[in-house]
Order: C-alpha cells, then structure tokens, then sequence
C-alpha cells in the first residue's frame, strides 16, 4: 500500500467488461513526506476520489481484487482517500 496525489483522469472508451462503471485516475505516487516518487500510475478509483485528493493506492494482486468483481486485470487501485497523516518520529 502507498500514498499517491490524484493528478488527472483518463478516458478509455474501451474496456474490460467488468470495468464498466469505474473511473480511471491519472495517480503521482508519494513519498512518506508527501514528495514525488517515481512517475504517475493510471489506477482504477474504487472509492470516488477526486481531483487533488491524497490516496492510498494497491498494487499487483492487491489492486485486481479491490473491486466486487475479483481478479480485474488491473495493476493499481485506489482503496482510501487520506483525510490526515500523523508522524510519529522514532527516536
């Protein structure tokens, strides 16, 4: 599981059936501080995010059975919207 900011949206007019009826957002992973990580995921939204918000993302198998329908062929999935993060420093 990680963090990721909502940064677009993508249109597919063609999909997998079972993919009917959800969103796919355009997701900049994050790192714990909230800094860009890597590059952007296209993620299927499970939860209605929206533009801008903070997320919690799934991938791999994780993501293919964060919908009803289980196993969707997809590689990402937004599970959360992130309303407040606490930082506990260790030490």
């Amino acid at each position: 599981m990680y963090l990721g900011r909502v940064i677009g949206t993508v249109v597919a007019t063609r999909r997998y059936r079972d993919l009917d009826g959800y969103r796919f957002l355009l997701v900049q992973p994050l790192r714990e501080d909230q800094t860009p990580h890597g590059v952007a995921v296209v993620a299927v939204d499970a939860v209605q995010a929206g533009p801008g918000e903070l997320v919690f993302l799934v991938s791999s198998r994780e993501a293919s059975q964060a919908l009803p329908e289980p196993f969707v062929p997809v590689d990402a999935a937004i599970v959360g919207i992130v309303d407040r993060i606490d930082l506990v420093e260790n030490g």
